[in-house]
């Protein structure tokens, strides 16, 4: 019997970003399925809590850095669809996994560009593809891009060329998956306070303060400024908005 309920698949679903979005789709009456790289104990606390909203939950191991791993994770993500889901397909795919890396434009190493394509660019192109199949028709798909993607702030270069990309995946998914009724949107968040690239924004005051007074509404984003607007895009009401870029940042340098 298939689930009454949408279902969502989130990765880097365990802690900062993906965890708010998570507990966001859950609010919005969605199953979730969450993935995680090594944080499993945090992993099942956040189904715990999905579950405790009264929708069912799983989490699954993913390292989203090595594209091998999609093809079994994917064989993996069917079972548990069926098992927990009575299900034999999703809805929503919400490319959240992430990895901040600071270096400077002249000290980025190629271990650490390459580690940021595969992780930014490399994983939402090939998981998103290999979704397909088992992607609902009228579903959705989410990448998240940033607002380093609009505006530079030194120490970014890598990290903020993949969002860049990111964002014109969006448009020609958008465009070659709307002939399925599947909408393919992106979510730019500005800074955010998270353990995000070892928590700076969080714990360096000055540079809280610096952001903050760079941002119209005179603060850093939380978690929970970001995760409602990824539910929202799953909603009935969002059916009509595909390919757009959606800056989530309090208006940072306007």
């Amino acid at each position: 019997m298939e689930s009454k309920n949408k279902i969502a698949l989130v990765t880097g679903g365990s802690r900062g970003l993906g965890k708010d979005m998570a507990l966001n789709l859950a609010e919005n009456g969605i199953d979730v399925i969450i993935t995680y790289n090594t944080a499993q104990k945090e992993a099942d606390a956040v189904v715990t809590e999905l579950q405790g909203l009264k929708v069912k939950a799983a989490a699954l191991q993913l390292n989203v850095a090595d594209s091998k791993n999609f093809e079994p994770f994917f064989g993996q993500l069917k079972a548990t669809l069926k098992s927990t889901f009575q299900a034999e397909a999703f809805d929503f795919l919400v490319n959240n996994a992430g990895m901040g890396v600071y270096a400077t434009f002249a000290d980025t190493t190629e271990a650490q560009f390459d580690e940021l394509f595969n992780v930014h660019f490399k994983a939402p192109f090939f998981l998103t593809q290999h979704a397909l199949p088992i992607l609902n028709n009228g579903g959705r798909v989410i990448n998240i891009s940033s607002g380093l993607a609009r505006f530079s702030e030194p120490g970014y270069a890598a990290y903020a060329a993949m969002k860049g990309g990111i964002e014109v995946l969006t448009r020609y998914q958008a465009k070659e998956l709307g002939a399925r009724g599947i909408t393919v949107n992106t979510v730019a968040p500005g800074a955010i306070e998270t353990d995000f690239g070892g928590g700076v924004v969080r714990d360096n005051a000055h540079l809280n303060k610096h952001l903050a007074e760079k941002t119209a509404l005179g603060r850093v984003g939380l978690p929970d400024d970001i995760g409602g607007v990824v539910a929202f895009l799953c909603t009935e009401q969002a059916r009509w908005i595909t390919a757009q870029r959606l800056e989530v940042s309090g208006g940072m340098n306007l």
